[in-house]
């Protein structure tokens, strides 16, 4: 940890000491919560992602203004099968969407290459193509744009399987008296499957949510946080991302820093209540893990649902 932001968290503790927390609602004029709205779409996400579970954590960590048994959120073994630099290196060759890297260093997905001009605002805000926010839609992932799906006219059709030359043959009297050997696979080609724990807590300096990631290796053995640095965005892992003591839980552990959380969750609420839909603070958490993925893409945890984000005017 470098010493300015060693500086910067002993600075943050004493404010957080000294000051009460937020009880006005700046939900949609700033994009952060109050601690009532965070215990309410806390409330939402476990209601409608099982998934997701409210931990009460130690005693001698709970904070004061929380309820003993609403301290942080928490969703485990949640599965990473690849890892991010190399999806985002495949995509990218493919002509995928780039991160926009605008001047606020808010960090979007692009359906196009970046923007000429930062001047022209349309570029730089994250377009509802971008988001994939829908009215009356189950809400999809932002991971999604990474190419984990497949196109059926891929797919291939059996019956281009059926001719002689690719029959099975099924004869005992044509098969081959010797026992076939089972090889073992490749190192190369065994699937590594990481698993993680996201947990969110509430940054009473920030106003915010923010998460925090706890890996495991396919042994389910507890990763090193520089590892987990493997599973986020690149444009995110040595900016966004940093390494710090989580309030609840033993040890270091990744968290996406919340200083640009609550304009992203500005910025987003903008563009939605500019197409119409007047966001609910009940939803927030939908919409924040949503942002989340884009930072790290492959960790496949749940925040979709089957109804409205918000409300839309009339």
């Amino acid at each position: 940890m470098v010493l300015s932001q060693k500086i910067h968290e002993a600075f943050k503790g004493t404010v957080e000491r000294i000051t009460g927390p937020r009880t006005v609602s700046a939900f949609k004029e700033k994009g952060v919560l109050s601690v009532s709205e965070f215990i309410l779409a806390g409330d939402n996400l476990v209601s409608k992602c099982p998934t997701w579970s409210w931990e009460s954590g130690e005693p001698s960590k709970r904070k004061s203004y929380l309820p003993p048994e609403k301290q942080y959120l928490i969703t485990r073994n949640v599965p990473c099968l690849k890892r991010a630099a190399s999806v985002e290196q495949e995509y990218e060759a493919a002509g995928g969407e780039v991160l926009l890297d605008n001047e606020d260093n808010d960090g979007w997905l692009a359906t196009h290459g970046r923007p000429k001009d930062r001047n022209d605002v349309e570029e730089i805000l994250p377009s509802m193509e971008t988001l994939e926010i829908r009215q009356n839609e189950t809400v999809r992932s932002i991971p999604s744009y990474f190419g984990s799906g497949e196109n059926e006219e891929d797919i291939p059709d059996m019956a281009d399987y059926e001719e002689a030359d690719n029959a099975i043959e099924t004869d005992a009297a044509t098969l081959p008296s010797d026992y076939l050997v089972a090889q073992e696979p490749d190192d190369d080609n065994i699937l590594r499957t990481r698993t993680y724990d996201v947990s969110i807590t509430y940054d009473k300096y920030y106003q915010t949510p923010r998460v925090w990631l706890t890996g495991y290796d396919e042994s389910r053995m507890l990763l090193q946080p520089e590892l987990v640095l493997e599973d986020v965005s690149q444009d995110h892992a040595h900016k966004t991302v940093t390494i710090e003591d989580h309030p609840h839980l033993p040890g270091k552990h990744a968290s996406v820093h919340p200083c640009r959380h609550g304009a992203v969750m500005k910025k987003i609420i903008d563009v939605l209540m500019s197409h119409g839909v007047e966001p609910e603070v009940d939803k927030y958490l939908f919409l924040f893990l949503k942002f989340v993925a884009s930072v790290i893409p492959t960790i496949e945890y749940d925040y979709t649902m089957d109804f409205d984000l918000g409300s839309s005017s009339s």
